[in-house]
């Protein structure tokens, strides 16, 4: 199954989906549904929620509440972006300007806390004290990978092990709470319900992996990002990290002197004949594949099923973003 099917398939719920995201937006404060309304017609897959639906089909759960959690969902991801191209100084987002770049970083970093705190709100009011404890627990781990990612920034010496906690907490730990929501109103057992949520644990992982890598790979015409910007940033993902473990001693120290440097031209240049020179690019592809197969083995606990297979199509999905 092609994720265009999927997204086909519950085309009427996500249109559902997007309406709510924007009323997460409504305010008195003319400035917050201006600024939404850029950010969501800049377009987006709107994966999480999808996820989330998905999540809910696999546990029998069809109601409404489904919904209302799924814009959640995807508003708190909104939030997270809107603070984190402020603190990247992010020049473009979905190939558009970010939306920092024309009211300022205050007022974007503050539309960002609202749009936290109103999701939340509206969560508080399904009544579900697992669900509450789910995504207050994501966006904890969310806000403390941004600080371990900041606090590593140009440190050659960051581990594998780091990285793995930055991006779990950064990407994984949102989509793995949109797996466990949609267990939980299925009224899911408890094995069946972390199944679910190591599945997105797992994905989510890959996702920002095969999106780390293609920082090395794409032009910005097809991400909508720039080429190296993750270097520029000060950044150390994981094909730097293969790199730095696998590459002779002589690169290992011209690549650790071009990071302590920060950007430059000719040294990012010489960066992808390195990736090219030691296959770390397709090595570091591998690892995100395992993590895939490991994500779709967590659902061998449940049969066969149209939303199983959907499941699967998210998690292939993660890994063909490239050209």
């Amino acid at each position: 199954m092609h994720l265009d099917e999927v997204f086909a398939r519950y085309e009427n719920d996500l249109s559902i989906v997007e309406e709510r995201i924007r009323d997460i937006f409504k305010s008195r404060v003319f400035a917050i549904p201006l600024i939404g309304n850029h950010i969501l017609d800049g377009g987006g897959k709107r994966l999480r929620p999808l996820i989330l639906l998905l999540s809910s089909e696999l546990a029998g759960y069809g109601g409404d509440t489904r919904l209302t959690l799924a814009g959640i969902i995807e508003s708190i991801h909104t939030a997270s972006l809107l603070h984190d191209d402020v603190v990247d100084g992010a020049e473009i987002r979905r190939g558009k300007s970010p939306a920092h770049s024309i009211w300022g970083n205050q007022i974007v970093i503050l539309v960002g806390d609202f749009l936290y705190s109103n999701a939340l709100r509206l969560a508080v009011l399904q009544k579900s004290q697992r669900v509450m404890e789910t995504l207050s627990e994501a966006t904890t781990r969310m806000t403390e990978a941004e600080i371990l990612q900041l606090s590593k920034m140009g440190d050659p010496d960051i581990s594998e092990k780091d990285y793995i906690d930055i991006i779990s907490g950064k990407t994984a730990a949102l989509i793995s709470a949109a797996c466990r929501i949609g267990a939980l109103l299925g009224s899911l057992p408890k094995d069946r319900e972390n199944a679910l949520a190591l599945f997105g644990m797992k994905i989510g992982i890959a996702f920002q992996m095969a999106d780390d890598i293609l920082d090395y790979m794409a032009e910005e015409s097809e991400l909508g990002k720039r080429l190296g910007k993750d270097l520029k940033e000060g950044k150390i993902t994981l094909p730097l990290i293969h790199l730095l473990k696998t590459a002779p001693v002589p690169e290992i120290t011209e690549t650790r002197e071009i990071i302590k440097n920060g950007f430059r031209k000719r040294g990012l240049q010489k960066i992808l004949r390195f990736f090219k020179k030691y296959n770390t690019i397709e090595n570091s592809m591998e690892e995100a594949r395992a993590f895939i197969a490991q994500a779709k083995f967590e659902l061998d606990v449940f049969s066969d099923c149209p939303a199983r297979e959907s499941l699967y199509a998210v998690a292939d999905y993660t890994l063909q973003r490239r050209k």
